[in-house]
């Protein structure tokens, strides 16, 4: 009798749908591996808390509800939630400290269409203002903030933003606020986003802000390349980033380096540094490959970019800023790039315009410096590089080395236009502009790319496992 009244208090007491990976003594219905930074000590399937994968129900309170009970495990070894195969229907939903989201490779989240389904958030302080209107913004589709160790993964699950409704809205002028982005993650710390396909965002995929240690690893995005403002990975203010490993076809740039947006980018002071790109295939036949800025005016440096391959894009890699921008691009390496079918390999823009407000600093003059391209190779070619600093704050330490070009059969008359900008050019194929001369065969590798590892690359993954019992 004590034995069995014992037994019945440990089910009284036991949380309810959990159970820790390390137990073996009940029957497993669920056991997989995966690689993460971080492995978690408890376990549970969204279905444990009344999620139904049918693609009609919503399932936000299911989501929710899940991620506020499992973090009470955040201090004990930390949780991981399994999205089964299914549809699973939800707007918005917040996420925990010590934490993974695991989609299974048939689940598929497909955001709400529902605008009641996405509370409205204050605007990025270094913003000032949403990006589509004054004022607030909707919540990311998986949104967190104030996190340490967080984790979104999966066997190539799949997140569907259905953002053709939000696009239409969009294009007509009927947004109030702007549009959610898939994935956001806010002032937080070891944050890895891997193994799975975003598509259809309603605008960006994955934005982390004001955060650091951060990871995006074997993502695909796919969105029409029509459609407006769908970037794929954009670190904004971000310090100790690895992007690699990702195929992204948008209707924006690929991958967009950003740190706020005039004077409330300047005052808000916030840099991205220390980012790695390594490994990325993008088509964006509009836009650019890797863009930094516009919203740059936190600054942007030590950017290293690697192994880039870029197919039917607008521009290789692109910086985008203005007069009252204010910050800084500076440090940026970028070697071993593949383009084929672009309208330009290179171009830097000192008069994109698109302001916050009018408020903005006339005198506040950003710095573009020490840019260096080298060992690119390129096919079907518009036009070279269009390179346009400003009058009064040229764009400095411009290297360009060992970088062939073929045109494409119907090229522009002036391969380079080159204003404003100083710098050199070793091994390039069109000749550069006289602002780029040509330091002879013999300086074909002065074009630098650090040698040293950034802090990120010492994360490791390792093997993790998830065990839901009977």
């Amino acid at each position: 009798m004590d034995t069995l009244l014992l037994l019945l208090l440990v089910l009284m007491v036991a949380p309810p749908c959990l159970n820790m990976v390390e137990s073996r003594k009940a029957p497993i219905s669920d056991y997989f591996e995966y690689s993460a930074v971080n492995c978690r000590a408890y376990s549970a399937s969204l279905t444990d808390f009344g999620g139904v994968g049918d693609g009609t129900t919503l399932n936000t309170k299911a989501f929710q509800s899940a991620i506020d009970h499992m973090s009470q495990f955040s201090s004990t070894g930390g949780s991981q939630l399994f999205v089964p195969p299914g549809r699973w229907l939800t707007g918005s939903f917040n996420l925990t400290s010590h934490f993974t989201l695991f989609l299974h490779q048939d689940a598929v989240i497909l955001a709400s269409q529902d605008e009641s389904d996405w509370p409205l958030i204050d605007p990025l302080p270094s913003y000032g203002r949403g990006r589509d209107a004054q004022g607030g913004r909707y919540s990311s589709l998986i949104f967190g903030t104030n996190l340490t160790d967080v984790i979104i993964t999966g066997d190539n699950g799949t997140i569907d933003g259905q953002g053709d409704v939000w696009w239409k809205k969009f294009h007509k002028g009927d947004l109030s606020y702007t549009r959610p982005y898939l994935i956001e993650i806010m002032y937080s710390e070891n944050v890895q986003i891997s193994h799975l396909t975003l598509v259809n965002s309603p605008s960006w995929n994955v934005h982390p802000v004001y955060s650091s240690n951060i990871v995006v690893q074997g993502i695909t995005i796919l969105a029409p390349v029509n459609s407006p403002n769908t970037d794929g990975i954009n670190p904004d203010s971000c310090t100790n980033t690895r992007i690699e490993d990702c195929y992204i076809v948008s209707g924006d740039d690929c991958v967009a380096v950003k740190s706020g947006w005039d004077e409330y980018g300047i005052a808000y002071g916030m840099p991205t540094k220390q980012l790695a790109i390594r490994r990325l295939t993008c088509i964006s036949p509009t836009s650019a490959v890797i863009a930094l800025g516009s919203e740059m005016s936190g600054g942007i440096e030590d950017v290293r970019a690697e192994d880039i391959v870029a197919i039917n894009s607008e521009s290789g890699v692109r910086i985008k800023t203005a007069v009252g921008r204010g910050g800084y691009v500076k440090d940026i390496y970028v070697r071993r790039m593949t383009m084929n079918t672009m309208r330009w390999a290179f171009w830097m823009t000192g008069n994109y315009g698109s302001h916050a407000d009018n408020n903005y600093d006339p005198n506040a003059l950003p710095l573009i410096q020490n840019i260096n391209y080298r060992d690119m190779v390129a096919q079907n070619v518009t036009m070279a590089a269009r390179l346009e600093g400003i009058s009064n704050a040229p764009f400095t330490g411009i290297c360009i080395s060992n970088v062939t070009i073929q045109l494409s059969k119907k090229p522009y008359k002036v391969q380079w236009n080159c204003t404003n900008v100083a710098g050199i050019s070793s091994g390039v194929t069109p000749e550069p502009c006289m602002l780029l001369p040509d330091q002879g065969p013999e300086k074909i590798g002065v074009c630098t790319f650090p040698e040293d590892g950034l802090p990120i690359d010492d994360v490791k993954f390792q093997t993790c496992t998830y065990a839901r019992h009977l």
